[in-house]
């Protein structure tokens, strides 16, 4: 369905006062960015944003002729190229809303700086510097790991490498929308098998960036939205950058990793595009026992497979969704297996049935 400017806002999963204060919210970032020459609701973005000064009418006609591959290539290219600061909130039903600040640099030698910065609570944070993310958060020694990417509410691969998502989700182009004041472009992002959410994404005409992100379930409810509330496009990195001390983040820690012997077991039915990314044996932290552990992913969406004796058996077996989550753990003969991720309960109910032990060789 086509949604309209007005629409856009009517798709929130928050409750009716939830709603309104997210709206308010927006509305008075939106409104003070304007002022500020950041994100503005009916004017285009200052000219120091070097994109957007001197886009004109035949531009914006050629916007028609772009793909929903195209769009989603514009949004892989603008967060991994161009300097931009731009803050967000994440809403779930019930739930308080959480704002974060998201930035991204190109120094002058060339390094991609990033950081993510949770604004409410003690604070967490990620700052990428290259191929190295350092992680800051409460209550836990600050480390570092190699990546390109930050982790964060929205998917990685759908920010930086979108085409490889398209075995698994048929990407869809609707059409044109308003979101924050400004000209968007909506996409919807579906399963090809129906085993998983579906989501709708609006981008800005302009930019590319990313305005809004909503996950929906099977019955095309809102379980999450993510909203863009203020955004900058700036010639230059942000100064917030030419200030992290590189030399005083944590070192990469050592991977240290082994090759674990192969499980008993397989997951014979998985959704269409989603593969196995690792194995591992892991300690349950509520009774210390020792459980088989896979992990499947199709890019957009990670599912957690553990796997003991049944004779080990933690309880009856379970199934629950709270929001995106999905929890079910299943016993057959031999073995319980509980399966944890954000996909439909009738598709962890379909991998945790499919549960095979390999013949011994």
């Amino acid at each position: 369905m086509v949604a309209s400017a007005t629409e856009i806002s009517s798709v929130s999963p928050l409750s009716t006062q939830t709603q309104t204060q997210t709206q308010t919210q927006t509305q008075t970032n939106v409104e003070k960015d304007a002022t500020a020459g950041t994100i503005s609701p009916s004017d285009r973005p200052a000219a120091a944003n070097a994109d957007d000064a001197g886009t004109d009418e035949a531009d914006v006609a050629n916007y028609s002729a772009l793909s929903a591959n195209d769009w989603l290539n514009k949004l892989a290219t603008v967060v991994s190229s161009k300097n931009f600061q731009v803050s967000f909130v994440q809403a779930r039903t019930g739930q308080e809303t959480v704002p974060y600040l998201w930035r991204h640099g190109v120094m002058a030698d060339g390094t991609s700086m990033e950081q993510l910065n949770l604004q409410n609570g003690p604070g967490q944070e990620q700052i990428r510097v290259g191929n190295i993310v350092s992680v800051f958060e409460p209550d836990v020694p600050p480390y570092s790991v190699r990546s390109g990417v930050i982790h964060g509410p929205i998917p990685a691969q759908l920010l930086h490498q979108p085409t490889q998502l398209r075995e698994a989700y048929e990407f869809v182009l609707v059409g044109r929308a308003r979101v924050s004041g400004r000209t968007a472009q909506q996409l919807r992002i579906i399963s090809r098998d129906n085993s998983r959410f579906s989501y709708q994404l609006w981008l800005d005409e302009i930019s590319g960036m990313l305005l809004k992100f909503n996950t929906l379930d099977l019955q095309g409810n809102v379980l999450e939205q993510i909203q863009v509330t203020s955004m900058a496009m700036t010639a230059q990195p942000h100064p917030y950058f030419s200030k992290v001390n590189q030399a005083s983040l944590p070192q990469p820690m050592a991977s240290g990793q082994s090759t674990p012997a192969p499980h008993s077991w397989q997951v014979t039915y998985l959704p269409k595009g989603m593969v196995e990314v690792s194995q591992d044996v892991r300690r349950l932290s509520l009774t210390g026992q020792m459980v088989e552990y896979k992990m499947f992913s199709d890019g957009l969406v990670d599912v957690s497979v553990y796997v003991q004796p049944a004779k080990q058996a933690i309880g009856a077996d379970l199934a629950l969704r709270h929001e995106l989550n999905t929890f079910l753990t299943f016993t057959n003969g031999s073995a319980q297996v509980t399966v944890v991720g954000e996909i439909p309960l009738q598709t962890a109910n379909a991998m945790a049935h499919s549960l095979s032990m390999k013949e011994a060789r």
